[in-house]
């Protein structure tokens, strides 16, 4: 096979084409691999799906737009890659300059079952896109969307809408840098958990770093700038109870219930045991997730630096999901401990009081250094099937706080919740400035040189 250079214009690929012409087009050009550039500027409209495949680069000019239009049906990738639908892993691809115009055409129909990234990559190593850009995301399909995968670079990437900017599930050797968003929903979600449609498959996102990042202010928004979703599930047995997005061991594979989110309750009396797809046992729609068996998910040993809250919300929200879209931690499940999350020079812009970080999961460490914060906590909160939240230590360093008076600094609402706290070499900008701590029914123990906690 030829893995030269190629220009997707002289396989059809152009301005005056149709969604459909096009769409067929950039796919003869990428099936080849190698290098393929969209060189002539131009609206490029594009009907369908474009799947790439290994060793493949798709390199899109300075002046070029990819519309989507709705010319066959509605779809949902603008590209995805050819494994996903196998579970196969590509690798070595690398998406330069895209410029997607979503243009309505903003739909959730599943080539894989909970992947819906505007760009997506199921099963994929050695990833790197560059230069993205999109500025009308809808309220349907994140912008871009990665899941199981090793060693990923999303750099320099401008996102605008209402859904998640990035999204990753499971996953490890990530980093995601030079973003600016403007996003309803999440900025970054680094969802090891999620609802049944938001990711295909569960594990642990671990060794990354998100830096560089604007989350920009907005009039409306919910989410957050970072939202870490972590989970655990236990082996079936029959009559257990259960609910949409709920998971299960079974058979040397994990199954999700995939229902609607209408709080209904089910009760579990035949084993799932089909290989593939789903089928439907005492009214529960089973579908299989994965193979290879794990009973939890997480986050851990991921760095957070030089990002800039600009929107008044969560900065970054640490948590379980407990309600009628998906129950992340079924009770008794194993404890699922997120590990050694750093920040550093995180800067708080806006002026709204609003926690800095909203945790309801275990955390063993919290690093926070070179920060400059003004009324924002860090906030301890539970969820009623976790039975232990562990010892959580924080580490504040070298931080400067804006707020002129009092400020919680830590506050917690978990019972028996135990937190050790120590800062130094921090600043208040104001002679008034005083933290205080709330353990609440836990616990929290400190050594500080900050106004209110010295001594």
């Amino acid at each position: 096979m030829d893995h030269g250079f190629r220009n997707a214009g002289d396989v059809g690929f152009s301005p005056d084409a149709g969604g459909v012409e096009n769409a067929r087009a950039l796919q003869r050009a990428v099936d080849q691999s190698g290098t393929i550039v969209v060189s002539q500027p131009g609206t490029y409209k594009l009907g369908g799906t474009v799947y790439v495949g290994s060793n493949t680069s798709l390199l899109f000019g300075n002046g070029v737009f990819i519309k989507k239009v709705d010319e066959q049906g509605a779809f949902t990738h603008v590209l995805l890659n050819k494994g996903a639908r196998t579970k196969t892993y590509d690798e070595n691809i690398t998406v330069d300059g895209l410029n997607i115009i979503v243009n309505g055409v903003d739909v959730r129909n599943f080539v894989v079952y909970g992947l819906h990234g505007q760009v997506a990559f199921f099963y994929i190593k050695d990833l790197r896109i560059n230069r993205f850009r999109c500025l009308d995301l809808g309220k349907a399909q994140y912008g871009i969307h990665v899941c199981t995968f090793e060693d990923i670079i999303i750099d320099d990437v401008i996102i605008k809408g209402d859904k998640d900017g990035v999204h990753l599930g499971r996953g490890k050797r990530f980093t995601i840098r030079n973003g600016v968003f403007q996003t309803f929903d999440d900025a970054v979600a680094l969802n090891a958990h999620d609802y049944s449609v938001g990711n295909p498959e569960l594990g642990w996102i671990e060794n990354g770093v998100v830096e560089k990042c604007w989350d920009l202010n907005a009039e409306k928004t919910t989410g957050y700038f970072c939202r870490i979703l972590a989970g655990g599930w236990i082996d079936w047995r029959p009559g257990m109870e259960v609910q949409q997005s709920d998971s299960v061991v079974a058979n040397g594979r994990i199954y999700r219930v995939q229902a609607k989110a209408d709080g209904t309750v089910y009760k579990s009396v035949t084993q799932p045991a089909h290989e593939s797809g789903s089928m439907v046992l005492d009214g529960i729609n089973w579908g299989v997730v994965q193979a290879d068996v794990t009973y939890t998910a997480g986050v851990r040993n991921v760095v957070f630096r030089d990002i800039f809250l600009e929107k008044p919300r969560i900065g970054f929200s640490v948590h379980f999901d407990n309600d009628r879209y998906s129950r992340s931690y079924y009770p008794g499940a194993t404890i699922p401990k997120q590990e050694q999350l750093t920040f550093d020079n995180i800067r708080v812009i806006h002026d709204r009081p609003s926690d800095f970080l909203s945790i309801g999961t275990p955390v063993d460490v919290l690093t926070i250094t070179n920060s400059s914060f003004r009324n924002n906590r860090i906030n301890f909160h539970g969820n009623k099937a976790m039975p232990d939240y562990l010892r959580t230590k924080i580490n504040i360093l070298g931080c400067v706080f804006n707020q002129d008076g009092a400020m919680d600094l830590v506050t917690n609402s978990v019972a028996g919740k135990d937190i050790m706290l120590r800062t130094s070499s921090n600043i208040g900008l104001h002679d008034g400035f005083v933290a205080r701590v709330t353990p609440g029914p836990g616990r929290i123990t400190v050594e500080s040189d900050l106004p209110g906690l010295r001594g």
